[in-house]
């Protein structure tokens, strides 16, 4: 039943099933009921009138009933009872209920005097009663109109519980529509959020990276040309593929490798670069520009107050179904991270990124560095695009 059908009141049409159901369901009460009119020895009438009257007004009367249900269950369709209007409407479905069960009443014995005929003895007294009183003259002559509009309710009983599992059936597969309308809506608020946060970065990592540039145009214009070409390659990067909310452990690294490129100008000799990156985490996913905001940090509060050689540790290990990434240096300690940049862009960005992708299943913790300096620890699900991919197979293959 559509939403449309529904609002405006109009019954769900009966199926073919339907039909034969109501069609069986009147035949077998009219079996039942020509048996049980066959089986009555008390009506001396049946032995000299054919059974096959009996029989055949049963069925008529079943049958008739059998015509009227589709019409019953309209009503109960169209004048579905609510808190608003229970009393009237059911007030008109029970003046109906009268009409129907005195015209199907008239209708049965307009066709009992017509098909019926009397033995001679019907017109003689019977003992204790009127003449031709008695079994089933007394049920075919006498008013049903009480047991009519008996069978009435029961039939429009029916079509209540069927207009009710109807609209039942139809506020489901409106609230599985609206709950995949929202799920959908989710989702593209979430890639909105990821796109907001990686537009937010973007000019964040721009700004310093050229803040490191215009601190070598005086002394070191060679350098200077090297690290304009080092961030054109960075720029090229961020607007091809920087768009994307994961990429590849190797992927993010040769980025990162570029921006270091550009630190190892600005300092000169001054830093050091470790970068492991375990052969089965290299194609594992990883929030894109997730590790440069760490190697900034790294570089801000560690390598700028170190006043030798600085060093920065980056790792990437899988253990079992978690990935970790880790970038160290060796500055002063973690109490000049913990004042500074976490109220900053950077790792706030970090944080909400992260949130937003894995919610809880991530984390962001910065450590004491064995022999001086802070370690920024990322903790997230490890996934693949290999694994992903054997997944969605798999899923469309089980359905």
């Amino acid at each position: 039943m559509s939403d449309d059908t529904e609002r405006n009141g109009h019954p769900e049409p009966m199926s073919r099933a339907e039909l034969l159901g109501v069609f069986a369901f009147w035949t077998m009460l009219a079996v039942l009921t020509a048996a049980n009119r066959l089986a009555d020895q008390r009506e001396p009438a049946l032995n000299v009138v054919s059974r096959t009257v009996p029989i055949a007004l049963a069925f008529q009367q079943m049958y008739t009933w059998a015509l009227l249900t589709p019409f019953v269950f309209w009503l109960a369709g169209r004048f579905s009872i609510d808190r608003l209007t229970a009393v009237r409407r059911i007030a008109l479905l029970l003046a109906i209920g009268v009409v129907v069960a005195f015209s199907v009443d008239r209708l049965n014995s307009s066709l009992v005097a017509t098909f019926l005929v009397r033995p001679r003895f019907a017109g003689s007294a019977q003992p204790g009663g009127r003449p031709g009183s008695g079994g089933f003259f007394s049920i075919l002559h006498g008013p049903m109109i009480l047991n009519h509009f008996i069978l009435y309710i029961g039939v429009l009983s029916a079509g209540f519980a069927r207009d009710y599992f109807f609209r039942y059936r139809s506020r489901e597969r409106e609230t599985a529509r609206l709950q995949g309308e929202t799920a959908q809506l989710e989702a593209q608020l979430a890639e909105a959020k990821l796109a907001a946060l990686n537009a937010q970065l973007n000019p964040h990592f721009l700004f310093h990276t050229l803040n490191a540039v215009s601190s070598l145009v005086e002394r070191d214009p060679r350098g200077v040309r090297r690290m304009i070409a080092r961030l054109s390659e960075l720029l090229r990067y961020t607007l091809d593929g920087g768009h994307e909310p994961e990429v590849a452990v190797g992927q993010e690294v040769a980025f990162l490798e570029r921006y270091l490129e550009i630190m190892q100008i600005r300092f000169e000799d001054r830093l050091e670069i470790d970068v492991q990156v375990a052969d089965d985490a290299r194609d594992a996913l990883v929030p894109s520009l997730i590790l440069q905001p760490l190697v900034e940090n790294a570089v801000k509060h560690g390598v700028e107050k170190v006043s030798g050689t600085g060093r920065i540790e980056i790792t990437a290990v899988r253990h079992d179904d978690r990935l970790v990434l880790t970038v160290g240096d060796n500055g002063p300690g973690r109490g000049n991270v913990d004042n500074g940049d976490e109220r900053g862009v950077g790792l706030r960005n970090i944080r909400q990124r992260l949130e937003q992708l894995y919610g809880s299943a991530q984390s962001l913790t910065f450590l004491e560095r064995p022999g001086g300096g802070t370690i920024a620890r990322i903790e997230m699900p490890f996934q693949s695009r290999t694994e992903l991919r054997t997944t969605a197979i798999v899923s469309t293959e089980g359905e």
